[in-house]
C-alpha cells in the first residue's frame, strides 16, 4: 500500500511527523507492505534568506510579533520534538528557500535514497543548523547520503527535477492540501499534521485492511459442483 507524504524540510512538524509515522510503522505486522513516497511542498515558495535571518527574525517579521514572543512560541515545538526522540536547535536555525532541496530529494529518489534524503536534510536543517539555501551545503549533504558528487552538482546547477517538484506542488493544490505534513493513504484517506503514533497506527491499519481486501487473491475458493469432469497433470477423469 502506498503512502504519499507531502512535506517541507523547513517544517519542524514534518520532521516530528516523520518520526511519529516511522514509530507507528514499526508496530505494524504488515510494515514491509507499506511503500512511502515523499512529495514536495513549500511553506513559503517566495522566501529567500538574504539578510542572515534567524528563525526568530523570520517568525517575528512574518507573524508580526516581538522576538521574545517568537522564542516563547517555539519552545513547545522543541519539547514536542524531544518527546519524539529528536533534538532540534532553533536558536541557530537558518530559514531557507527549499526548492533546490526538493530537487535533491527527487534525485535521491532516482537512486532509491528518497527517505534517507528527507532524514539527512531534516537533520542538516534542524540539528546541524546548516543553510539549505546554499547549493554547496546541499552537495555536501548529497555526498553524505551516498549520492555521486558530480551528479548532484550537475542537477543543482541546472533545472533538473524542477518540473517534478512543481508537479508535486500542483498535486497538493488539487488534493486541497493547505499545510504539512500531510499523509495520503492509498489515495483514499488523508491525515494532516504530526499526529500521535497511535493515530497513525490506527489509520494505517484501517487503510491497509481495506487495501488488502481489494487486492487480487493469490488463491481461489473452489465451489462444490456436481459435474467434476476434469483433467489434471496425470489424466482426465469423469
Amino acid at each position: 500500500m502506498k503512502v504519499e507524504i507531502w512535506s517541507d524540510v523547513m517544517c519542524p512538524f514534518c520532521y516530528i511527523g516523520k518520526r511519529h509515522f516511522e514509530q507507528a510503522i514499526e508496530k505494524l505486522p504488515f510494515k514491509n507492505e507499506i511503500v512511502v513516497d515523499w512529495k514536495s511542498y513549500q511553506l513559503n515558495p517566495e522566501y529567500h534568506n538574504t539578510n542572515n535571518e534567524t528563525v526568530y527574525d523570520y517568525l517575528s517579521r512574518s507573524k508580526g510579533m516581538p522576538i521574545e514572543q517568537a522564542k516563547q512560541m517555539t519552545k513547545q515545538v522543541v519539547e514536542m520534538a524531544s518527546n519524539a526522540g529528536l533534538t532540534i536547535d532553533l536558536d541557530h536555525n537558518i530559514p531557507a528557500n527549499t526548492f533546490n532541496a526538493h530537487r535533491l530529494i527527487h534525485l535521491a529518489s532516482k537512486h532509491n535514497l528518497q527517505d534517507l534524503a528527507e532524514e539527512k536534510l531534516f537533520e542538516a536543517h534542524f540539528v546541524q543548523s546548516r543553510n539549505l539555501g546554499e547549493n554547496s551545503v546541499l552537495i555536501d549533504v548529497a555526498v553524505e547520503m551516498g549520492l555521486d558528487k558530480t551528479e548532484a552538482e550537475q542537477v543543482l546547477n541546472s533545472d533538473q527535477f524542477a518540473e517534478a517538484v512543481r508537479y508535486d506542488l500542483y498535486e497538493s493544490q488539487n488534493l486541497g492540501i493547505r499545510g504539512v505534513p500531510y499523509f495520503v493513504l492509498d489515495r483514499k484517506y488523508g491525515i494532516s499534521g504530526a499526529q500521535p503514533v497511535q493515530a497513525f497506527t490506527e489509520a494505517l491499519t484501517q487503510s491497509f485492511t481495506e487495501w488488502k481486501s481489494a487486492q487480487p487473491k493469490d488463491t481461489i475458493t473452489s465451489l462444490n459442483t456436481k459435474n467434476d469432469a476434469m483433467c489434471d497433470e496425470d489424466n482426465c477423469k469423469v
